[in-house]
């Protein structure tokens, strides 16, 4: 089997709507290696964009779903609940950042987090509007394309978006956008278009991750935090991407010392499994009446179990620390690129959550060129990389947290190799 004979028939069956960043068809995956139908092997720097922290097939997350397996794949919890479900929302409860007593629901998505977290927003405080971030993600649902600070390819084409949503740009150091900036775009909206009385819920990402990797700075998590119990509105950290020892905590809030009054999350949760949660304070998360919240496959008994193994994992294996570690040596390479690579304008993310920005050494506009041929090089020497950012000029790295440090020094070497062959155009 040839990878171009199942693109050929991808085309044919599949909406040209689902995006694909290759065209490599994968056979198997273990850790950090995934081989091809073809038996190409490659070194994922992707992890199924940061849901497989735990490596592809983490034999303890295999052998929870399998057992779970053996036992029942789906009752639905709203008709025959199931106590492992219940056991993970008090791991959730407990664990989530924030010194007061929190309730968790299960859905299946991030973007169904999102929109969850909104719901019970708008329910427990009878207003309606939220404020978001330019270049943020947060799904592409209707709700989670308007929470969504992005365009294109996110919006374009899909007609008016769900009312109630407005935008104040995100800090990034490198594009002259400060925290103060982004709290000033807040105060000019109070002033111009919107009562503070109306909104429901401030949504943030710690770390943007489709948006660039921006991480949010302290003062700006401490300034909506303060703002937010000043007019009664609620706080919402969007950690589907940050969230699972990626940046080094289990969730990246922690670092800044300030809890948000809801949590969502999803992909690094199960393992690779469909499973996504919102955690919170209790009397947000009870506002809801029975039945307003849920999905006939929320919290799926084999998401629910491969998730209790991962949080074992994360905690036997020690992966924040891990993380911390392996983000401190990517950082230091491409710190040894900068030399060699005036394309290089910003290096930057917390623990295992790290990106490189490029522009052009002359104008200093954002090259999504270079980027573009930085991440093609890659590939064709086996290492599978990620880009992102409003421009696209941006390499994300998202390498299970459990990369062999042998598997991870051979990614430096082909990183070098191709951020020098992409500049030879």
């Amino acid at each position: 089997m040839k990878n171009t004979e199942v693109a050929s028939r991808r085309d044919e069956a599949i909406s040209r709507g689902v995006g694909m960043q290759t065209q490599i068809y994968a056979d198997r995956a273990l850790n950090a290696e995934v081989w091809d139908v073809e038996g190409n092997r490659y070194i994922d720097f992707a992890a199924g964009i940061a849901v497989v922290n735990t490596g592809h097939c983490h034999p303890k997350v295999m052998a929870a779903v399998a057992e779970q397996m053996g036992r029942f794949t789906h009752t639905c919890h709203q008709v025959m609940p199931y106590e492992n479900y219940i056991r993970l929302a008090e791991r959730l409860n407990e664990k989530v950042p924030g010194d007061f007593r929190k309730k968790t629901i299960f859905v299946t998505t991030g973007a169904e987090a999102c929109e969850n977290a909104v719901k019970i927003a708008r329910i427990a405080t009878g207003r309606d509007a939220v404020i978001a971030f330019g270049g943020g993600f947060h799904g592409r649902t209707f709700m989670g394309m308007a929470l969504t600070g992005k365009v294109e390819p996110y919006k374009k084409g899909f007609g008016s978006m769900m009312p109630g949503v407005f935008h104040v740009p995100f800090p990034m150091d490198v594009h002259g956008i400060s925290a103060r900036d982004a709290m000033a775009g807040i105060e000019k909206l109070f002033k111009a278009d919107l009562d503070p009385a109306r909104v429901a819920a401030i949504i943030f990402e710690p770390v943007q991750g489709e948006g660039g990797f921006y991480p949010a700075p302290t003062e700006l998590v401490k300034a909506i935090r303060a703002l937010c119990d000043k007019h009664g509105i609620v706080m919402i950290a969007d950690e589907v991407q940050t969230g699972f020892a990626r940046t080094g905590h289990l969730f990246a809030m922690e670092a800044h010392g300030v809890a948000a009054d809801l949590t969502t999350m999803a992909k690094g949760l199960a393992g690779g499994l469909p499973l996504a949660a919102v955690t919170g304070k209790a009397e947000l998360m009870d506002a809801a009446n029975p039945g307003g919240l849920g999905g006939t496959y929320a919290g799926n008994p084999l998401g629910i179990a491969a998730s209790h193994a991962v949080l074992d994992v994360i905690e036997e294996e020690d992966l924040c620390a891990r993380a911390n570690e392996l983000g401190s040596r990517l950082k230091q390479k491409l710190e040894s690129l900068r030399a060699t690579t005036p394309e290089i304008v910003d290096i930057r993310g917390p623990g295992f959550m790290v990106a490189v920005e490029f522009a052009n050494p002359s104008t200093k506009e954002p090259d999504a060129g270079f980027t573009g041929r930085v991440r093609a090089e890659a590939q064709k020497r086996g290492l599978i990389l990620l880009t992102c950012g409003v421009y696209g000029n941006v390499v994300r790295f998202l390498a299970p947290i459990t990369i062999p440090d042998a598997h991870f020094a051979e990614a430096m070497e082909i990183l070098e190799a191709s951020v020098a062959a992409a500049q030879q155009g």
